[in-house]
């Protein structure tokens, strides 16, 4: 029997959190935030998220012990500054303002309906990504 081929995972497509109103939650990553609605069936959505699909599962939410804050979800920006006041204006409210992480790169943090932790992560603003 010949050896089996190495194998290793190299991309990760989905990400799904798990959400107790799957309506509030489209909407708010939907029109607050921004990303595409791809799909939606019964229990579940899809939105685009550049190269990960980010799926909003009701189900999963049902499963077991609720562990927000374990996780945190982190859309690159050109720009924290722009993302910031963009989101504060449709409404999301901010529990961290930007600030710098690492030399050069700043984040904000907020949290979506249920609760998991959401940040906006990059150069503080354009002027400054040089």
């Amino acid at each position: 029997m010949p050896l089996p081929r190495e194998f290793k995972l190299s991309t990760v497509s989905h990400l799904m959190l798990g959400v107790s109103d799957l309506a509030a939650s489209v909407a708010f990553y939907r029109d607050q935030l921004g990303l595409e609605l791809a799909f939606e069936s019964p229990g579940f959505a899809f939105l685009s998220g550049g190269g990960v699909t980010l799926c909003l599962n009701e189900p999963m939410s049902k499963m077991g012990d609720h562990v927000v804050g374990a996780t945190e979800v982190v859309f690159g920006v050109d720009d924290v500054e722009e993302a910031h006041a963009a989101l504060a204006a449709k409404g999301v409210q901010f529990s961290h303002e930007p600030h710098e992480v690492t030399p050069g790169q700043w984040a904000a943090n907020f949290h979506d309906p249920d609760g998991h932790r959401l940040s906006v992560f990059g150069p503080m603003s354009k002027t400054n990504a040089t």
